[in-house]
C-alpha cells in the first residue's frame, strides 16, 4: 500500500521499468514464448496501477507539496 509522496514516486518509477521489461519481452519473444513472465509482468503492473490510484485518491495526495 503506497502511503507517502516518496512511496507514490517509486511505484511510478517501478511501474515504468515494468511497461519497458514488458514491451522488451513481448519484442524478443513471440506469441506464445515467455507467456508465464508476460502474464506476471502484467500482474505486476495492474498491481501498481491499482495502489497509484488509491493513493491519487487519498487525503494524502491531495494534501502532498509534490503534487
Amino acid at each position: 500500500m503506497i502511503t507517502t509522496a516518496t512511496e507514490y514516486e517509486k511505484a511510478q518509477a517501478e511501474l515504468r521499468n515494468l511497461q519497458d521489461r514488458l514491451d522488451k519481452l513481448q519484442r524478443e519473444h513471440p506469441m506464445g514464448e515467455k507467456g508465464f513472465t508476460k502474464a506476471g509482468i502484467r500482474k505486476l503492473i495492474a498491481r501498481l496501477n491499482e495502489e497509484l490510484a488509491v493513493f491519487e485518491g487519498s487525503e494524502e495526495a491531495r494534501t502532498s507539496p509534490s503534487n
